[in-house]
């Protein structure tokens, strides 16, 4: 979720009132609303698909943290290769580009389904690499709706 941090102070209402939230407070709440879109997309999923699995509540919220983590770090990783075969001329840069982000949006899910495995164990099942798929370009459209409403939103 991409925010922007030139605006040092936004007003938000909230149950104590209207607070002037600075940037470090707006990705907090950035960050958050993506983990509890992540957390709702996973349990819809277990809800409704026998080959997603996770044993309880606080699992699903602890993978979805960790896949919200994975996924922002496999952005910055993406976005820092392409700056980097961006900065330099010629075509064999511009293949790389392409194909150390592919590797990076593909590859990286094999990663992260790794890692899920590794840290929960037989407690989260997420289906193999195809489910699982589906699983994360479904977060990934749910973050987006989500921040693509919150942009909409904005006075101008």
């Amino acid at each position: 979720m991409a925010l922007d941090l030139k605006d040092s102070s936004i007003n938000v209402p909230g149950i104590a009132g209207n607070k002037f939230l600075n940037n470090r407070q707006t990705m907090y709440l950035g960050y958050m609303l993506c983990v509890l879109v992540d957390l709702v997309v996973l349990n819809l999923f277990v809800e409704f698909w026998d080959k997603v699995i996770i044993d309880s509540f606080i699992l699903s919220l602890l993978t979805a943290v960790l896949l919200q983590l994975l996924l922002k770090l496999v952005l910055r990783l993406e976005q820092k290769s392409t700056a980097f075969f961006n900065a330099r001329p010629g075509g064999f840069n511009k293949f790389m580009r392409w194909f150390t982000a592919w590797v990076l949006v593909f590859g990286s899910k094999f990663v992260m389904l790794w890692s899920v495995d590794v840290i929960f164990g037989d407690h989260v099942e997420l289906g193999g690499i195809v489910p699982f798929y589906v699983v994360i370009f479904s977060i990934i459209i749910a973050e987006y709706v989500i921040t693509k409403i919150y942009y909409q939103l904005a006075d101008d």
